[in-house]
């Protein structure tokens, strides 16, 4: 095990709301498996290198273990905490969850978009983009995507603000948007059996499968739920993050202004250049595993600092530089193997649409703040800022 007597605090401090702090380059040099003490007064391991949180990703020695427990919903099933359910249910998910049914849905996400940046538009600068354009456009998206009516959007932006922010809101407050979300699903799973329409929750209230059979409506209530969270907040954050990063440097802008070709793999920089992901990964040791030369017990628990990972310089060449052009870019920011994340091709169209209708409607657009002025969202299980201000 790593000294305990040289156990830092963490979160680090970094310098700026879109950098990263200095200890990640200097353990992945030095210290790749960390003792650390979490703003909860835990302990846990952190991981820094890019082939060691790629291990606690794939690894089924290592499960999932986040600080928020089962109630990060407010009222998740049971049904899921099993290995063996929870691969059933991605298995019945993924089948639907399919690249070309999110790509059918760009022409819908590229009307939004422009509706959004209009309203925004008329508001006139400064704006908040995350407030105006971040934060709607994915709920509005998830909701297209279930089939739930667009007069009840904000409900939904409601619910699932309170989600994923554990210092924000109450456990009161977090429970009750939880069952109120939880009545409302049930009731709209029970109006899609009995009238389907061509939304992704009616064809999950129908299938069966020969070797998974149908989905219960327990599962069905959940996976709304799971989408509009998961679905959300994190592509709300980035949206915001974003745009951030792409301004902080004029000539990233400017790049992009020249050759909207890049767009794509723009995107995927993005993603991996995010210093400001979250917690980290919570991962609980099953069994006894040697981690970067450090042998660690079952039972451990490790954090695994994925934006570190992503700026691993024995993967990325030069990785504390933004290449719009990197490619081949193996990122981990949607995780890997069978626990990756089931809706990245959705959140990829979100990203890509975004910027391009930005780039279109707005070229003169820049940060109304400096770059030390934006501040990082308190108490989130994802990152995000707290605003984007802009200008045009």
């Amino acid at each position: 095990m790593p000294d305990q007597e040289n156990v830092l605090d963490y979160p680090f401090t970094p310098p700026t709301a879109v950098d990263p702090p200095a200890e990640w380059q200097e353990l992945r040099d030095k210290c790749p498996v960390a003792q650390v003490r979490t703003a909860a007064g835990t302990d846990a391991l952190l991981l820094t290198r890019y082939e060691d949180v790629r291990t606690t990703i794939t690894d089924r020695r290592f499960v999932r273990n986040t600080p928020a427990g089962s109630n990060a919903m407010g009222t998740g099933p049971e049904f899921l905490n099993e290995e063996a359910q929870h691969q059933r249910w991605r298995r019945l998910l993924t089948r639907s969850f399919t690249a070309r049914r999110m790509t059918a849905l760009q022409p819908g996400i590229t009307r939004i978009a422009h509706q959004l940046v209009d309203d925004m538009l008329d508001g006139g600068a400064p704006a908040d983009l995350r407030t105006a354009l971040g934060f709607p456009l994915p709920v509005y998206v998830i909701c297209d995507l279930l089939g739930v009516p667009a007069s009840d959007r904000e409900r939904f932006a409601h619910w699932s603000d309170r989600f994923l922010n554990i210092t924000r809101f109450t456990a009161e407050e977090t429970q009750r948007s939880g069952r109120e979300l939880w009545a409302y699903m049930q009731a709209h799973v029970e109006a899609k059996r009995e009238n389907p329409g061509d939304d992704l929750l009616s064809e999950l209230v129908t299938v069966v499968d020969s070797e998974d059979g149908r989905l219960s409506e327990p599962e069905l209530v959940f996976t709304g739920q799971a989408l509009l969270v998961a679905g959300h907040e994190t592509t709300a954050n980035m949206i915001g993050k974003m745009v951030a990063m792409l301004l902080a440097r004029r000539e990233r802008w400017e790049r992009l202004l020249a050759d909207p070709g890049l767009v794509p793999t723009a995107v995927e920089e993005v993603l991996r250049f995010d210093a400001n992901l979250g917690f980290g990964t919570h991962r609980l040791v099953t069994e006894r595993v040697e981690i970067a030369g450090t042998v660690v017990e079952a039972g451990t628990t490790v954090l695994s600092a994925m934006p570190s990972a992503n700026r691993d310089e024995r993967v990325f060449t030069d990785p504390d530089e933004m290449d719009l052009a990197r490619s081949p870019n193996p990122h981990l920011t949607f995780g890997a193997g069978p626990h990756s994340c089931l809706g990245q091709s959705l959140a990829r169209i979100e990203l890509r649409t975004v910027l391009s209708v930005l780039l279109e409607r707005l070229p003169t657009l820049d940060l109304a703040v400096e770059v030390g002025a934006l501040r990082r969202r308190q108490g989130l299980l994802v990152g995000g800022l707290e605003e984007v201000p802009v200008r045009w």
